[in-house]
């Protein structure tokens, strides 16, 4: 799939084992800022895409001659909830997007995306849960149908910033699937 916005020109395509360093460069981002992930060391690619769905692992592929082609600019993946066959269906949306191209519509447009590779892959029940101070992730899931389930207060402490956090639990049911 390719896609324009503003002067940005991606293709949505699998995730690949040779993204891994892109991956993991965006990963790093998200951690310098934050409010993406409890964690503050980036992991080692095999090791954390190991734990995601093979099936749901998607990469935004700038396209644009200009500065760097072929450049990641997001990703998104799927991770199993359980191991209980009950709950197959049921899994964590991670996404994150280069500070570079936030706001040029490739969330969005990866979010689009993976909820369409889930429901092919049978997914009934996306879920996530986000920092309350990370807006814009909030507002990204809203636009795509998730709801707020809760909030978890103080659920795990943050040693970047040295403070308990609360997180917001959002889930999205399928309409096609389930």
């Amino acid at each position: 799939m390719i896609v324009s916005f503003c002067a940005m020109n991606f293709t949505i395509e699998p995730m690949t084992h040779t993204d891994g360093p892109e991956v993991m460069r965006i990963y790093a981002e998200g951690l310098a800022g934050n409010n993406a992930t409890f964690e503050t060391v980036v992991p080692g690619f095999e090791s954390w895409i190991a734990g995601k769905r093979p099936d749901c692992r998607l990469v935004a592929r700038l396209n644009d001659s200009s500065s760097s082609p072929g450049k990641l600019v997001g990703w998104a993946v799927l991770s199993p909830t359980s191991k209980r066959q009950v709950y197959a269906g049921v899994c964590e949306v991670t996404i994150y997007v280069s500070n570079h191209a936030q706001g040029l519509g490739v969330g969005k447009t990866l979010m689009q995306a993976l909820i369409a590779e889930s429901e092919a892959a049978g997914i009934w029940t996306l879920y996530s849960s986000i920092f309350p101070e990370n807006r814009p992730s909030i507002k990204l899931h809203e636009r795509h149908g998730f709801r707020t389930i809760g909030r978890r207060e103080k659920i795990a402490f943050h040693p970047s910033t040295q403070t308990w956090r609360d997180t917001i639990l959002m889930e999205r049911r399928s309409k096609k699937v389930g």
